[in-house]
Protein backbone atom coordinates (compact mmCIF):
# COMPACT_ATOMS: atom_id res chain seq x y z
CA UNK A 1 0.00 0.00 0.00
CA UNK A 2 1.42 3.71 -0.89
CA UNK A 3 2.07 5.71 2.08
CA UNK A 4 0.42 9.06 2.05
CA UNK A 5 2.89 11.38 0.24
CA UNK A 6 3.05 15.10 1.76
CA UNK A 7 6.45 15.56 2.02
CA UNK A 8 9.49 15.46 0.21
CA UNK A 9 12.02 13.01 0.38
CA UNK A 10 14.53 15.45 1.84
CA UNK A 11 12.05 17.57 4.31
CA UNK A 12 12.99 17.13 7.57
CA UNK A 13 9.93 16.30 9.89
CA UNK A 14 8.20 19.40 11.43
CA UNK A 15 8.22 19.07 15.43
CA UNK A 16 6.06 16.13 16.94
CA UNK A 17 3.22 16.27 18.13
CA UNK A 18 2.31 14.56 21.93
CA UNK A 19 2.15 10.89 20.19
CA UNK A 20 5.76 10.98 19.70
CA UNK A 21 4.94 11.85 15.34
CA UNK A 22 3.72 13.92 12.74
CA UNK A 23 1.91 11.39 10.76
CA UNK A 24 -1.87 10.59 10.79
CA UNK A 25 -3.94 8.36 11.32
CA UNK A 26 -6.03 5.30 9.60
CA UNK A 27 -9.47 5.40 10.95
CA UNK A 28 -12.17 5.87 7.81
CA UNK A 29 -13.77 3.45 6.32
CA UNK A 30 -15.02 3.39 2.83
CA UNK A 31 -18.69 3.96 4.09
CA UNK A 32 -17.31 7.00 5.50
CA UNK A 33 -15.79 8.30 2.53
CA UNK A 34 -18.89 7.64 0.46
CA UNK A 35 -20.98 9.39 2.82
CA UNK A 36 -18.60 12.83 3.38
CA UNK A 37 -18.55 12.74 -0.39
CA UNK A 38 -22.18 12.61 -0.64
CA UNK A 39 -23.02 14.81 1.71
CA UNK A 40 -20.48 17.36 0.75
CA UNK A 41 -21.69 17.70 -2.29
CA UNK A 42 -25.49 17.86 -1.48
CA UNK A 43 -25.88 20.92 0.26
CA UNK A 44 -27.92 24.56 0.50
CA UNK A 45 -26.99 24.52 -3.59
CA UNK A 46 -29.32 22.16 -4.07
CA UNK A 47 -32.01 22.54 -1.84
CA UNK A 48 -31.53 25.99 -2.69
CA UNK A 49 -29.51 27.16 -5.43
CA UNK A 50 -31.60 24.89 -7.72
CA UNK A 51 -34.98 27.38 -8.15
CA UNK A 52 -31.99 30.00 -9.13
CA UNK A 53 -31.08 27.41 -12.19
CA UNK A 54 -34.72 26.54 -12.91
CA UNK A 55 -35.56 30.46 -13.26
CA UNK A 56 -32.78 30.44 -15.34
CA UNK A 57 -33.12 28.27 -17.88
CA UNK A 58 -36.00 26.65 -17.61
CA UNK A 59 -36.58 23.07 -17.45
CA UNK A 60 -33.73 22.80 -19.77
CA UNK A 61 -31.62 23.35 -16.64
CA UNK A 62 -31.94 19.77 -16.91
CA UNK A 63 -29.60 19.70 -19.72
CA UNK A 64 -27.62 21.90 -17.50
CA UNK A 65 -27.29 19.81 -14.77
CA UNK A 66 -26.93 16.77 -16.74
CA UNK A 67 -23.68 18.40 -19.05
CA UNK A 68 -22.32 19.84 -15.53
CA UNK A 69 -22.76 16.11 -14.17
CA UNK A 70 -20.73 14.57 -16.51
CA UNK A 71 -17.62 17.18 -16.51
CA UNK A 72 -17.85 16.50 -12.71
CA UNK A 73 -17.66 12.62 -13.19
CA UNK A 74 -14.76 12.85 -15.54
CA UNK A 75 -12.76 15.09 -13.31
CA UNK A 76 -13.27 13.03 -10.08
CA UNK A 77 -12.28 10.11 -12.38
CA UNK A 78 -8.55 11.87 -12.65
CA UNK A 79 -8.45 12.81 -8.66
CA UNK A 80 -9.35 9.30 -8.18
CA UNK A 81 -6.98 7.34 -10.30
CA UNK A 82 -4.03 9.44 -8.83
CA UNK A 83 -5.79 9.25 -5.29
CA UNK A 84 -5.65 5.79 -5.78
CA UNK A 85 -2.07 5.66 -6.58
CA UNK A 86 -1.04 7.95 -4.66
CA UNK A 87 -3.14 8.89 -1.44
CA UNK A 88 -1.96 11.94 0.45
CA UNK A 89 -4.13 14.34 2.72
CA UNK A 90 -3.29 17.47 0.52
CA UNK A 91 -4.85 15.74 -2.75
CA UNK A 92 -4.95 17.65 -6.12
CA UNK A 93 -2.16 19.78 -4.37
CA UNK A 94 0.36 17.13 -3.99
CA UNK A 95 -0.57 15.99 -7.64
CA UNK A 96 -0.25 19.15 -9.11
CA UNK A 97 3.17 19.68 -7.55
CA UNK A 98 4.39 16.25 -8.50
CA UNK A 99 3.17 17.22 -12.11
CA UNK A 100 3.91 20.88 -12.97
CA UNK A 101 6.47 21.54 -10.22
CA UNK A 102 6.13 23.32 -6.02
CA UNK A 103 4.95 26.53 -7.71
CA UNK A 104 2.01 24.35 -8.61
CA UNK A 105 1.59 22.48 -5.40
CA UNK A 106 1.63 26.07 -3.61
CA UNK A 107 -0.77 27.96 -5.63
CA UNK A 108 -3.02 25.21 -5.85
CA UNK A 109 -3.08 24.18 -1.85
CA UNK A 110 -3.39 27.77 -0.59
CA UNK A 111 -6.27 28.92 -2.92
CA UNK A 112 -8.19 25.83 -1.88
CA UNK A 113 -7.93 26.50 1.67
CA UNK A 114 -8.72 30.43 1.08
CA UNK A 115 -11.91 29.20 -0.53
CA UNK A 116 -12.99 27.00 2.01
CA UNK A 117 -12.20 29.43 4.34
CA UNK A 118 -14.68 31.49 2.49
CA UNK A 119 -17.13 28.86 2.40
CA UNK A 120 -16.94 28.11 6.11
CA UNK A 121 -18.14 31.76 6.93
CA UNK A 122 -20.89 31.67 4.83
CA UNK A 123 -22.29 28.20 6.00
CA UNK A 124 -22.19 29.94 9.59
CA UNK A 125 -23.78 32.90 8.72
CA UNK A 126 -26.43 30.48 6.74
CA UNK A 127 -27.13 28.42 10.16
CA UNK A 128 -27.20 31.88 12.27
CA UNK A 129 -30.05 33.20 10.01
CA UNK A 130 -32.15 29.99 10.23
CA UNK A 131 -31.66 29.34 13.62
CA UNK A 132 -32.39 33.01 14.96
CA UNK A 133 -35.51 32.80 12.32
CA UNK A 134 -37.08 30.09 15.33
CA UNK A 135 -35.59 31.48 17.75
CA UNK A 136 -35.59 35.45 17.34
CA UNK A 137 -34.57 36.49 20.76
CA UNK A 138 -30.76 34.59 20.32
CA UNK A 139 -28.58 36.41 18.08
CA UNK A 140 -26.79 35.34 15.17
CA UNK A 141 -23.28 35.55 16.60
CA UNK A 142 -24.42 33.47 19.36
CA UNK A 143 -25.41 31.03 17.08
CA UNK A 144 -22.41 31.51 15.24
CA UNK A 145 -20.39 30.90 18.13
CA UNK A 146 -21.86 27.68 19.39
CA UNK A 147 -21.42 26.13 16.24
CA UNK A 148 -17.55 26.69 16.14
CA UNK A 149 -17.31 24.98 19.48
CA UNK A 150 -19.02 21.99 18.49
CA UNK A 151 -17.39 21.42 15.46
CA UNK A 152 -14.07 22.46 16.31
CA UNK A 153 -14.51 19.18 19.47
CA UNK A 154 -16.05 17.31 16.54
CA UNK A 155 -12.69 17.89 14.59
CA UNK A 156 -10.35 17.17 17.26
CA UNK A 157 -11.93 14.28 18.93
CA UNK A 158 -10.25 12.08 15.92
CA UNK A 159 -10.80 11.08 12.37
CA UNK A 160 -12.77 8.16 13.04
CA UNK A 161 -15.43 9.98 15.64
CA UNK A 162 -15.49 12.90 12.21
CA UNK A 163 -16.29 10.11 10.04
CA UNK A 164 -19.09 8.43 12.57
CA UNK A 165 -20.45 12.35 12.28
CA UNK A 166 -20.32 13.34 9.04
CA UNK A 167 -21.68 9.39 8.00
CA UNK A 168 -25.02 10.14 9.96
CA UNK A 169 -25.05 13.76 8.63
CA UNK A 170 -24.63 13.12 5.32
CA UNK A 171 -27.38 10.12 5.45
CA UNK A 172 -30.18 12.62 7.03
CA UNK A 173 -29.07 14.45 3.92
CA UNK A 174 -29.93 11.29 1.50
CA UNK A 175 -32.58 10.01 3.02
CA UNK A 176 -34.19 13.80 2.67
CA UNK A 177 -33.26 13.91 -0.74
CA UNK A 178 -34.85 10.09 -0.86
CA UNK A 179 -38.13 10.55 0.43
CA UNK A 180 -38.49 13.82 -1.62
CA UNK A 181 -38.08 11.48 -4.65
CA UNK A 182 -40.92 9.29 -3.67
CA UNK A 183 -42.59 11.46 -2.99
CA UNK A 184 -42.52 13.96 -6.24
CA UNK A 185 -42.71 10.75 -8.24
CA UNK A 186 -45.98 9.64 -6.43
CA UNK A 187 -47.23 13.26 -6.77
CA UNK A 188 -46.35 13.22 -10.86
CA UNK A 189 -48.10 10.24 -11.74
CA UNK A 190 -51.03 11.41 -9.27
CA UNK A 191 -51.15 8.81 -6.59
CA UNK A 192 -50.95 11.03 -3.32
CA UNK A 193 -54.64 12.11 -2.35
CA UNK A 194 -56.38 14.74 -4.02
CA UNK A 195 -53.70 14.57 -6.58
CA UNK A 196 -54.19 14.14 -10.45
CA UNK A 197 -51.07 13.19 -12.46
CA UNK A 198 -49.20 16.39 -13.94
CA UNK A 199 -48.42 15.23 -17.49
CA UNK A 200 -45.85 17.48 -19.19
CA UNK A 201 -47.96 20.85 -19.39
CA UNK A 202 -45.08 22.58 -16.97
CA UNK A 203 -42.15 20.44 -18.60
CA UNK A 204 -43.25 21.64 -22.50
CA UNK A 205 -45.80 24.49 -21.83
CA UNK A 206 -44.98 28.08 -20.81
CA UNK A 207 -42.61 28.50 -23.64
CA UNK A 208 -41.86 25.26 -24.10
CA UNK A 209 -38.59 22.73 -22.84
CA UNK A 210 -35.93 25.19 -23.61
CA UNK A 211 -37.67 29.11 -22.81
CA UNK A 212 -34.66 31.14 -23.30
CA UNK A 213 -33.08 28.89 -25.94
CA UNK A 214 -29.24 27.37 -25.74
CA UNK A 215 -28.52 30.76 -24.28
CA UNK A 216 -30.48 29.78 -21.57
CA UNK A 217 -28.78 26.08 -21.08
CA UNK A 218 -25.44 28.26 -20.78
CA UNK A 219 -26.86 30.71 -18.29
CA UNK A 220 -27.94 27.83 -16.23
CA UNK A 221 -25.01 26.22 -16.79
CA UNK A 222 -23.11 28.95 -14.85
CA UNK A 223 -25.54 28.84 -12.14
CA UNK A 224 -25.20 24.83 -11.60
CA UNK A 225 -21.98 23.59 -12.20
CA UNK A 226 -20.42 24.74 -9.38
CA UNK A 227 -22.99 22.85 -7.11
CA UNK A 228 -21.01 19.81 -7.45
CA UNK A 229 -18.48 20.99 -5.24
CA UNK A 230 -17.39 19.20 -2.71
CA UNK A 231 -17.05 15.37 -3.69
CA UNK A 232 -13.16 16.44 -3.79
CA UNK A 233 -13.06 15.79 -0.21
CA UNK A 234 -13.06 12.43 -0.43
CA UNK A 235 -9.60 12.00 -2.29
CA UNK A 236 -8.10 14.23 0.97
CA UNK A 237 -9.54 12.08 3.23
CA UNK A 238 -8.52 8.90 1.38
CA UNK A 239 -4.64 9.63 2.99
CA UNK A 240 -6.92 8.22 6.74
CA UNK A 241 -8.84 5.61 5.52
CA UNK A 242 -8.10 1.71 6.44
CA UNK A 243 -7.08 0.64 2.56
CA UNK A 244 -6.47 4.33 0.68
CA UNK A 245 -6.36 2.20 -2.76
CA UNK A 246 -9.51 0.18 -2.07
CA UNK A 247 -11.58 3.03 -0.30
CA UNK A 248 -11.41 5.52 -3.04
CA UNK A 249 -11.99 3.67 -6.23
CA UNK A 250 -15.47 2.40 -4.22
CA UNK A 251 -16.20 5.31 -2.89
CA UNK A 252 -15.97 7.51 -5.91
CA UNK A 253 -17.48 5.13 -7.98
CA UNK A 254 -20.75 4.70 -5.77
CA UNK A 255 -20.82 8.44 -5.03
CA UNK A 256 -20.92 9.96 -8.79
CA UNK A 257 -24.17 8.06 -9.94
CA UNK A 258 -26.03 9.07 -6.88
CA UNK A 259 -24.95 12.41 -6.92
CA UNK A 260 -26.04 12.54 -10.87
CA UNK A 261 -29.33 10.74 -9.40
CA UNK A 262 -29.91 13.24 -6.58
CA UNK A 263 -29.64 16.56 -8.87
CA UNK A 264 -31.26 15.05 -12.25
CA UNK A 265 -33.82 13.33 -10.34
CA UNK A 266 -34.65 16.20 -7.96
CA UNK A 267 -34.72 18.95 -10.78
CA UNK A 268 -36.81 16.52 -12.91
CA UNK A 269 -39.60 16.55 -10.50
CA UNK A 270 -39.79 20.18 -9.66
CA UNK A 271 -39.89 21.13 -13.32
CA UNK A 272 -42.82 18.34 -13.99
CA UNK A 273 -44.63 19.74 -10.38
CA UNK A 274 -44.23 23.66 -10.88
CA UNK A 275 -44.14 26.01 -13.78
CA UNK A 276 -40.09 26.91 -14.25
CA UNK A 277 -41.31 31.17 -13.79
CA UNK A 278 -43.15 30.56 -10.35
CA UNK A 279 -42.08 32.87 -7.77
CA UNK A 280 -42.29 30.29 -5.10
CA UNK A 281 -39.24 28.36 -6.68
CA UNK A 282 -37.12 31.40 -5.92
CA UNK A 283 -38.03 30.79 -2.48
CA UNK A 284 -37.45 26.97 -2.10
CA UNK A 285 -37.86 24.40 -5.32
CA UNK A 286 -38.55 21.45 -2.23
CA UNK A 287 -40.58 23.10 -0.06
CA UNK A 288 -43.01 24.48 -3.32
CA UNK A 289 -43.25 20.71 -4.23
CA UNK A 290 -43.98 19.57 -0.91
CA UNK A 291 -46.61 21.93 -0.50
CA UNK A 292 -48.70 21.00 -3.74
CA UNK A 293 -48.43 17.71 -2.47
CA UNK A 294 -50.12 19.01 0.55
CA UNK A 295 -47.88 18.15 3.44
CA UNK A 296 -48.06 20.23 6.35
CA UNK A 297 -44.98 21.70 7.98
CA UNK A 298 -43.14 20.98 4.33
CA UNK A 299 -41.45 24.46 4.87
CA UNK A 300 -39.81 23.84 8.37
CA UNK A 301 -39.04 20.51 7.75
CA UNK A 302 -36.70 21.69 4.60
CA UNK A 303 -35.67 24.18 6.99
CA UNK A 304 -34.13 21.74 9.31
CA UNK A 305 -32.55 19.59 6.35
CA UNK A 306 -31.14 22.52 4.71
CA UNK A 307 -29.57 23.47 7.98
CA UNK A 308 -28.23 19.69 8.99
CA UNK A 309 -26.80 20.54 5.43
CA UNK A 310 -25.30 23.47 6.16
CA UNK A 311 -23.79 22.24 9.45
CA UNK A 312 -22.72 18.95 7.51
CA UNK A 313 -20.37 21.20 5.51
CA UNK A 314 -19.41 23.36 7.92
CA UNK A 315 -17.75 20.05 9.84
CA UNK A 316 -15.98 18.12 6.17
CA UNK A 317 -14.71 22.20 5.35
CA UNK A 318 -12.90 22.38 8.86
CA UNK A 319 -11.64 18.80 8.25
CA UNK A 320 -10.45 19.89 4.70
CA UNK A 321 -9.37 23.24 5.08
CA UNK A 322 -7.03 21.75 8.41
CA UNK A 323 -5.33 18.49 6.24
CA UNK A 324 -4.71 20.75 3.23
CA UNK A 325 -2.35 22.94 5.51
CA UNK A 326 -1.33 20.22 6.94
CA UNK A 327 -0.33 18.91 3.86
CA UNK A 328 1.51 22.00 2.79
CA UNK A 329 3.38 22.63 6.29
CA UNK A 330 4.94 18.91 5.73
CA UNK A 331 5.77 20.06 2.20
CA UNK A 332 7.71 22.95 3.53
CA UNK A 333 4.95 25.64 2.03
CA UNK A 334 3.48 26.60 5.28
CA UNK A 335 4.27 27.00 9.58
CA UNK A 336 6.14 23.96 10.50
CA UNK A 337 3.84 24.42 13.87
CA UNK A 338 0.75 23.35 11.65
CA UNK A 339 2.30 19.55 10.98
CA UNK A 340 1.37 19.07 14.90
CA UNK A 341 -0.23 16.15 15.35
CA UNK A 342 -2.00 14.99 18.85
CA UNK A 343 -2.25 12.02 20.55
CA UNK A 344 -5.79 11.17 18.49
CA UNK A 345 -3.62 11.28 15.54
CA UNK A 346 -5.13 14.61 14.70
CA UNK A 347 -3.37 17.93 13.26
CA UNK A 348 -4.43 19.70 16.08
CA UNK A 349 -3.11 23.21 15.31
CA UNK A 350 -4.55 23.07 12.06
CA UNK A 351 -7.77 22.48 12.59
CA UNK A 352 -7.69 25.35 15.20
CA UNK A 353 -6.12 27.52 12.82
CA UNK A 354 -9.60 27.00 10.52
CA UNK A 355 -11.86 27.07 13.57
CA UNK A 356 -9.92 30.30 14.25
CA UNK A 357 -10.72 31.49 11.12
CA UNK A 358 -14.18 30.40 11.70
CA UNK A 359 -14.22 32.95 14.95
CA UNK A 360 -13.38 35.46 12.69
CA UNK A 361 -16.38 34.63 11.00
CA UNK A 362 -18.19 34.84 14.09
CA UNK A 363 -16.83 39.04 14.62
CA UNK A 364 -17.94 39.54 11.32
CA UNK A 365 -21.88 37.60 12.12
CA UNK A 366 -21.82 40.52 15.04
CA UNK A 367 -20.31 43.57 12.67
CA UNK A 368 -22.67 42.40 9.60
CA UNK A 369 -25.12 39.91 10.50
CA UNK A 370 -27.80 41.02 7.17
CA UNK A 371 -24.71 41.24 4.16
CA UNK A 372 -21.82 39.19 5.32
CA UNK A 373 -23.51 35.72 3.84
CA UNK A 374 -23.36 37.94 -0.06
CA UNK A 375 -19.74 39.09 0.56
CA UNK A 376 -18.57 36.01 1.14
CA UNK A 377 -19.97 34.14 -1.51
CA UNK A 378 -19.04 36.15 -4.10
CA UNK A 379 -15.50 36.23 -2.57
CA UNK A 380 -15.42 31.95 -3.54
CA UNK A 381 -15.38 33.16 -6.99
CA UNK A 382 -14.81 30.64 -9.86
CA UNK A 383 -11.89 28.61 -7.56
CA UNK A 384 -13.45 25.24 -7.92
CA UNK A 385 -12.53 25.88 -11.94
CA UNK A 386 -8.84 26.31 -11.35
CA UNK A 387 -9.02 23.01 -9.04
CA UNK A 388 -10.67 21.51 -11.75
CA UNK A 389 -8.06 22.11 -14.22
CA UNK A 390 -5.11 21.61 -12.47
CA UNK A 391 -6.26 18.31 -11.46
CA UNK A 392 -7.26 17.10 -15.78
CA UNK A 393 -3.61 18.82 -16.08
CA UNK A 394 -1.89 16.67 -13.59
CA UNK A 395 -3.70 13.86 -14.54
CA UNK A 396 -2.23 14.19 -18.19
CA UNK A 397 1.63 14.32 -16.73
CA UNK A 398 1.58 12.04 -13.68
CA UNK A 399 -0.31 8.86 -15.72
CA UNK A 400 2.70 7.68 -17.45
CA UNK A 401 5.03 8.10 -14.00
CA UNK A 402 2.34 6.44 -11.92
CA UNK A 403 2.19 3.30 -14.07
CA UNK A 404 6.01 2.87 -14.56
CA UNK A 405 6.33 3.12 -10.91
CA UNK A 406 3.67 0.55 -10.64
CA UNK A 407 4.61 -1.83 -13.41
CA UNK A 408 8.29 -1.79 -11.30
CA UNK A 409 6.26 -2.89 -8.26
CA UNK A 410 4.97 -5.56 -10.56
CA UNK A 411 1.34 -4.03 -10.22
CA UNK A 412 -1.01 -1.87 -11.91
CA UNK A 413 -2.88 1.29 -11.42
CA UNK A 414 -5.63 0.63 -9.13
CA UNK A 415 -7.87 2.82 -10.95
CA UNK A 416 -7.44 4.17 -14.53
CA UNK A 417 -9.62 7.36 -15.97
CA UNK A 418 -11.58 6.84 -19.18
CA UNK A 419 -10.15 6.95 -22.84
CA UNK A 420 -6.66 8.67 -21.86
CA UNK A 421 -5.47 10.90 -22.88
CA UNK A 422 -8.30 11.41 -25.14
CA UNK A 423 -11.16 11.98 -22.44
CA UNK A 424 -9.11 13.98 -20.46
CA UNK A 425 -8.08 16.91 -23.64
CA UNK A 426 -11.65 16.72 -23.98
CA UNK A 427 -12.14 17.54 -20.28
CA UNK A 428 -9.75 20.48 -20.37
CA UNK A 429 -11.69 21.64 -23.60
CA UNK A 430 -14.59 21.75 -21.97
CA UNK A 431 -13.61 23.65 -19.17
CA UNK A 432 -12.31 26.43 -21.83
CA UNK A 433 -15.43 26.52 -23.07
CA UNK A 434 -16.86 27.53 -19.80
CA UNK A 435 -14.32 29.62 -18.84
CA UNK A 436 -15.75 31.32 -22.33
CA UNK A 437 -19.11 31.28 -20.88
CA UNK A 438 -18.11 32.66 -17.72
CA UNK A 439 -16.05 35.67 -19.43
CA UNK A 440 -19.43 36.65 -21.42
CA UNK A 441 -21.52 36.71 -18.41
CA UNK A 442 -21.34 40.08 -16.26
CA UNK A 443 -21.58 38.33 -13.10
CA UNK A 444 -19.55 35.62 -13.82
CA UNK A 445 -17.30 37.58 -15.22
CA UNK A 446 -16.57 39.25 -12.28
CA UNK A 447 -16.15 36.14 -10.31
CA UNK A 448 -13.30 34.63 -12.64
CA UNK A 449 -11.82 37.79 -12.72
CA UNK A 450 -11.36 37.79 -9.06
CA UNK A 451 -10.79 34.29 -8.65
CA UNK A 452 -7.65 35.32 -11.01
CA UNK A 453 -6.76 37.93 -8.98
CA UNK A 454 -6.73 35.57 -5.94
CA UNK A 455 -4.43 33.34 -7.78
CA UNK A 456 -1.84 35.92 -8.88
CA UNK A 457 -1.26 37.14 -5.18
CA UNK A 458 -1.17 33.83 -4.46
CA UNK A 459 1.73 32.82 -6.55
CA UNK A 460 3.19 35.99 -6.31
CA UNK A 461 3.34 34.87 -2.50
CA UNK A 462 5.34 31.59 -3.80
CA UNK A 463 7.30 33.51 -5.68
CA UNK A 464 8.90 35.93 -2.52
CA UNK A 465 9.23 32.50 -0.07
CA UNK A 466 11.09 30.73 -3.03
CA UNK A 467 13.45 33.49 -3.03
CA UNK A 468 13.86 34.07 0.89
CA UNK A 469 14.73 30.12 0.48
CA UNK A 470 17.48 30.75 -2.34
CA UNK A 471 18.95 32.85 -0.10
CA UNK A 472 18.91 31.42 2.68
CA UNK A 473 20.13 28.30 1.00
CA UNK A 474 23.07 30.53 -0.39
CA UNK A 475 24.18 31.99 2.76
Amino acid sequence: MPRATDAPPTATPADAGPAGGDHLGHGLRTRHLTMMGLGSAIGAGLFLGSGVGIATAGPAVLVSYAIAGVLVVLVMRMLAEMASALPASGSFSVYAERALGRWAGFTLGWVYWFTLIMVLGAEITGVARIVTGWLPGVPQWGVALVVVAVFAAANLAGVRKFGELEFWFALVKVAAIVVFLVLGVLLVLGLLPGTDPVGTTNLLGQGGFAPEGVGGVAAGLLVVVFAFGGIEIVTIAAAEARDPQRAVGRATRTILWRILLFYVGSVAIIVLVLPWDAPVLQEGPFVAVLDVAGLPGAARLMEAVVVIALLSAFNANVYATSRMVYSLAGRGDGPAVLRRVSRRDVPWVAVLVSVAFGVVAVGLNWALPDTLLGILLNAVGAALLVVWVLVAVAQLRLRPRLEAEARARGEELPLRMWGYPWLTWATLAALAGLVVLMLADGTARGQLLATAGLVAVVVGIYGVTALVRRRRAAA
